[in-house]
């Protein structure tokens, strides 16, 4: 009853209007809620109409006002409150009415006042229990989740390696699981519908179910720094803060305040993304997949010779290239400036930056043309679709070892890998030893998977199994 009604009252009539007065005070005291204090009969319709719980004190009362007090308590459940009433052993006629019904000991006035309000202070302790349990399952996974956050920091990890490991995804869908469980099931009912409704939100951003660059435009309000784990640690830290009942009779008006702690997530580094900035292009204008990838990709870059900024024009209205899009260069350096692009004679946007623009994935490999290693990047407007491309002009690294090529191209190792064991033949991982990087990421796995089964079978005239 404690958990799944937000707003409570406390009814009495005659001398039991004092044995409410006492409840109420002892639930603010322990369950630090608002409450109010009433005369039975006064509690009408206006009040009523928000549904609340309803402790009502009716041991004790003489048989002329309890007839009257079972009429109000059958008018409060047709209002569907939530309805406990404490009444004198024996007593029945409370039963098929209300929700709770608890005996104290039959007694004569003005004994019963004193029975009504130590049934109300130990209901208000179990109550204040109930609660600080829902704490405590914050509590424990907020613990669990900053061992984790300290386990990759000191393993310098970033919040992007984060989401992809798979121990920390478990971590969060097994949490997610129990907490929508117990949600729907009416928990955490004190807390405020901010921290929930952020809470569900973050949850999802953290195993990366949701798109990261969406993260900004729903905490317009956070630190560019402050990565969505960051934001959930210290969401929780406010939901244990909200629910936190210590019980102890010399704390219980000194809240234990739990703060989350608001770390600063370290910006991505490295050649590319130092490049990026120096472009004022800020991460929060790239996907989460494309920050991962371009993570992976810079070790295989060695230099960065020129690039050239474009802008998209004419998307659809759901961000995405249409026939009338339009292409056209912003600002370009370095070897850039040595070079004639299409965009010069069409502003169509076509071909592979069409691609791009549509997929929102990021392109390695060699220009179609000149057959220079290229690297597209999507840049994200800050309201739909792809605003800008920045092609980068690289000099790719030619000494990369076997281990270094595996992580860097990383899930399209395994699609050639099983492409090749579809055409039934053994995999070993040298087969990658000698392809370029750009072409390893570049071409499409079909053609590289191809280009291995003709090197182990130089008669074949197709790749296709």
């Amino acid at each position: 009853m404690a958990r799944q009604r937000n707003y409570w009252a406390v009814v009495g009539s005659g001398p039991n209007k004092a044995a409410a007065d006492e409840i109420r005070i002892k639930l603010s005291e322990l369950c630090y809620k608002t409450i109010s204090s009433d005369i039975i009969e006064n509690k009408k319709h206006i009040d009523l109409s928000a549904e609340p719980l309803i402790i009502v004190c009716a041991a004790g009362n003489p048989e002329t006002v309890a007839g009257d007090v079972v009429k109000d308590v059958a008018i409060f459940k047709a209002h569907k409150a939530g309805v406990v009433v404490f009444v004198d052993e024996g007593e029945v006629r409370f039963n098929s009415i209300a929700d709770v019904v608890i005996e104290v000991p039959r007694s004569r006035m003005p004994l019963p006042v004193i029975l009504n309000t130590l049934a109300g202070h130990l209901w208000g302790y179990y109550a204040a229990c109930l609660i600080d349990t829902e704490a405590q399952f914050f509590r424990e996974f907020k613990n669990k989740l900053n061992l984790k956050m300290t386990e990759e920091r000191k393993r310098h990890h970033s919040f992007y390696e984060m989401i992809a490991d798979r121990e920390f995804r478990r971590m969060i869908r097994d949490f997610s699981v129990t907490f929508n469980e117990r949600r729907n099931g009416g928990d955490f009912s004190v807390t405020s519908i901010r921290t929930i409704s952020d809470l569900t939100l973050l949850l999802k951003y953290a195993v990366g179910k949701l798109p990261l660059e969406d993260f900004w435009q729903d905490f317009v309000e956070e630190d560019e720094m402050l990565s969505p784990i960051d934001l959930m640690d210290v969401t929780l830290g406010h939901a244990v803060d909200e629910l936190s009942r210590p019980i102890d009779a010399i704390r219980h008006q000194a809240k234990t305040v739990t703060v989350g702690t608001s770390r600063k997530e370290q910006l991505p580094e490295g050649i590319i993304f130092d490049f990026l900035k120096t472009l004022t292009i800020s991460t929060k204008s790239l996907t989460s997949n494309n920050i991962i990838a371009i993570n992976r990709l810079q070790k295989a870059i060695r230099d960065v010779r020129g690039y050239t900024l474009y802008r998209i024009d004419n998307l659809d209205a759901d961000g995405t290239p249409a026939d009338n899009t339009t292409i056209t260069i912003e600002t370009r350096g370095g070897t850039s400036l040595t070079m004639r692009s299409r965009v010069e004679t069409s502003t169509i946007l076509m071909g592979t930056k069409k691609t791009i623009a549509r997929t929102g994935q990021l392109y390695v490999g060699q220009g179609k043309s000149d057959e220079a290693p290229i690297v597209i990047i999507p840049i994200l407007s800050k309201k739909t679709g792809i605003e800008s491309l920045i092609l980068i002009h690289a000099a790719f690294n030619e000494n990369l070892s076997l281990r270094e090529k595996i992580d860097i191209i990383g899930d399209r190792f395994n699609d050639i890998r099983n492409l090749i064991n579809e055409y039934n033949l053994p995999w070993d991982d040298g087969y990658l030893e000698d392809i370029p990087i750009e072409t390893l990421m570049g071409e499409a796995v079909e053609i590289i998977a191809g280009r291995i089964k003709l090197s182990l079978h130089p008669l074949s005239q197709s790749p296709a199994a």
